[in-house]
């Protein structure tokens, strides 16, 4: 696997608990503009690259590449600043605050310019800074089909608006590399072709590299331009979601007759 052509590449990654092998070995990139699913059973891996990528786990061996550049020791914090942005299996919503203040806070770790000084005195500056982001999370949370909860607590929302939300904070500051853990979880069907909209834009329009983990097989098949399939903790198949249906051992592993 030539690294060159990757925004973010995991190479030859391994982690282990104890007794387990939790990943064997696992080479994948995701190029930008790229939507890539990846997909396989309970207990395949998923989720525990999805921790090794965004760097709240350490693997026991291999390395994380962002365009080129070893990140494997960097935080997640360092991660999320230069681009990466995740969401989670488990809603991690700040519920006591508005939908709109939930965006807001994904954007700002920038700083409002001046400091405290410039917050005791409401300098120019700092209002356009706040105008500029308020502007920024009404288009996100219009391009999510969500723009009319933008004052709803978030903690009152049904689990597909929830979700819906998680995703326009993850957006609020562009990202380069996204990563969503069953983004499609617990969602109606006009949220999933909302979903895939977005994540279709961001792709094509940003050139957003988009790697996703979802048990629903369809909504993976229709988004993704490519596949790849963990079992075991090692990469069983990868190709275009009609070669990952037609192969046998994706059948018998995971997709069934």
């Amino acid at each position: 696997m030539s690294g060159d052509e990757y925004v973010l590449r995991a190479a030859g990654v391994g982690v282990r608990f104890g007794g387990i092998t939790a990943l064997a070995g696992v080479d994948l990139g995701v190029r930008a503009g790229e939507v890539c699913g990846l997909i396989g059973p309970n207990g395949a891996g998923k989720t525990t690259l999805f921790d090794v990528l965004s760097g709240i786990r350490r693997p026991d061996r291999g390395r994380m590449l962002l365009d080129g550049v070893d990140i494997t020791r960097r935080s997640p914090v360092w991660r999320a600043r230069h681009g990466m942005r995740r969401t989670f299996q488990r809603q991690q919503l700040f519920g006591q605050l508005s939908v709109a203040d939930n965006v807001l806070v994904a954007q700002e770790w920038r700083g409002g310019g001046g400091g405290l000084l410039a917050d005791l005195v409401a300098s120019p500056a700092r209002r356009r800074r706040e105008r500029q982001r308020r502007e920024r999370t009404s288009r996100v949370l219009a391009d999510c089909g969500i723009g009319a909860l933008g004052a709803s607590y978030a903690g009152a929302l049904p689990v597909g608006r929830a979700r819906m939300v998680e995703l326009a904070r993850a957006v609020a500051d562009p990202p380069r590399v996204l990563l969503l853990d069953e983004p499609a979880s617990g969602m109606s069907a006009p949220e999933r072709e909302q979903l895939a909209a977005v994540v279709r834009r961001l792709a094509e329009e940003e050139g957003c590299a988009v790697l996703l983990v979802e048990h629903n097989v369809a909504f993976v098949m229709g988004l993704c331009s490519r596949v790849v399939v963990l079992d075991l903790g090692s990469v069983l198949a990868e190709g275009t979601p009609a070669e990952v249906r037609a192969d046998a051992r994706v059948r018998e592993a995971y997709l069934g007759a």
